[in-house]
């Protein structure tokens, strides 16, 4: 099955007109999109883009053998432009199936949210499914096998890609490809940065791609570790990587803290802004749970697990630390750096930056500093990303 995106961009394509952000005034050339359609084997149209003819013209393909057109955004959704010569466009109701004269199978795939999902089975039995923005499967059932292709709003659904794992309906071994692309993230580099961290890619507008070909995944990574700054978005960052992902385990390091209310108004936010279907554990008990099994973990963070190993071995002691207290913070420390090694579970840490700045007045603030940026190195030289953010914005230095 031969598929070619006519557009790969939201509704009202990107850049948007007339608008000012930073991302539309630097989508251009072949990081320009429209509205994305999808072309089947030149027989089915799936949307309508602006100009579809010149736009399969522009891609080496026709649209002059279209059999059936179908439309997935909702009924008050962005108007189309029906050019002539082509079938009028038509909604298949939830549930049912349709066969195309080319011999497509069509199935409508109900969804959360106003639009139609469709899955369309080739004549030699290749599989995709088609999501349109804003939306995600629901009450979706494991299919027979996993699709080949998936192309979905990866940045604006990113639990539909996690539904669709949950289901069975992606695997390893499927294309995820971004679609309804809009103007939140800056396209490039970082647009590809954070569509590889769920397992996803994008193509330009007038790619075609062969449905069931090898295609190399993008590597999600088994540790990950994201260092920064106070307020600098690395906790967004951590969460991002994993919100396309089922039955993530969020573990908290900090504990909770009587009578503090600013910070149980950090941690309600970091509550509030997760997946429902994650699970939180508050420990600095992390040893077992990196050597267990079970889903992903997210471990915000390593400042707060190494306040908590050097309260246990009195490490702020001047007297203590020369006494055996260095040696037992090290014991603490290489427990965990060989846990993080020998982990089969996919984890993403999160640390502190320290040390940039005002040298702290005190020995015990200057060995909490040391102390963090040993254990910082440590971890990042087991990990396969190393993330640095700074005013939000994310530098891989590693992966």
């Amino acid at each position: 099955m031969e598929l070619t995106l006519l557009g790969t961009g939201a509704p009202q394509g990107l850049p948007r007109p007339g608008c000012p952000c930073a991302a539309c005034a630097t989508a251009v050339g072949g990081e320009a999109r429209a509205a994305t359609a999808l072309l089947i084997d030149g027989a089915l149209l799936l949307d309508l883009t602006p100009g579809p003819a010149f736009a399969a013209a522009r891609a080496g393909r026709s649209i002059a053998g279209v059999r059936q057109v179908l439309l997935s955004h909702p009924h008050d959704g962005p108007a189309v432009e029906f050019p002539a010569g082509l079938p009028t466009p038509v909604r298949v109701p939830d549930g049912r199936e349709l066969s195309v004269i080319s011999g497509h199978r069509v199935r409508a795939i109900a969804l959360d949210a106003p639009g139609t999902g469709y899955e369309v089975t080739s004549p030699d039995g290749e599989r995709l499914l088609y999501l349109p923005p804003g939306a995600a499967p629901a009450g979706l059932s494991g299919p027979p096998r996993p699709y080949e292709m998936v192309l979905l709003d990866v940045l604006g659904r990113p639990d539909a890609l996690a539904r669709l794992r949950e289901s069975g309906a992606v695997a390893p071994t499927t294309d995820v490809v971004a679609v309804h692309l809009d103007h939140d993230v800056p396209p490039g580099r970082e647009l590809r940065r954070r569509l590889a961290a769920a397992g996803a890619r994008t193509v330009a507008d007038g790619t075609t791609l062969t449905v069931g070909d090898y295609h190399e995944v993008p590597d999600v990574p088994r540790r990950t570790l994201v260092v920064g700054g106070a307020r600098s978005g690395k906790s967004v960052e951590a969460e991002r990587r994993l919100e396309s992902f089922p039955e993530v385990l969020y573990v908290a390091t900090g504990g909770t803290r009587e009578g503090d209310s600013d910070w149980a108004d950090r941690v309600s936010r970091h509550r509030e802004r997760r997946p429902g279907s994650w699970r939180t554990a508050e420990t600095c008990d992390l040893v077992p749970l990196l050597a267990g099994e079970g889903p992903p973990l997210l471990i915000d963070c390593l400042a707060l697990w190494l306040t908590d190993a050097m309260d246990s071995v009195d490490a702020w002691s001047d007297a203590t630390w020369a006494n055996g207290g260095a040696a037992a913070l090290a014991g603490r420390v290489t427990e965990l750096v060989a846990a993080i090694r020998a982990t089969a579970r996919t984890v993403v840490v999160v640390s502190n930056e320290v040390g940039s700045g005002i040298v702290p007045a005190t020995s015990s603030g200057r060995r909490f500093r040391d102390e963090l940026g040993r254990l910082n190195a440590a971890v990042g030289d087991e990990c396969e990303h190393v993330l640095l953010v700074v005013a939000g914005q994310t530098l891989p230095l590693r992966g």
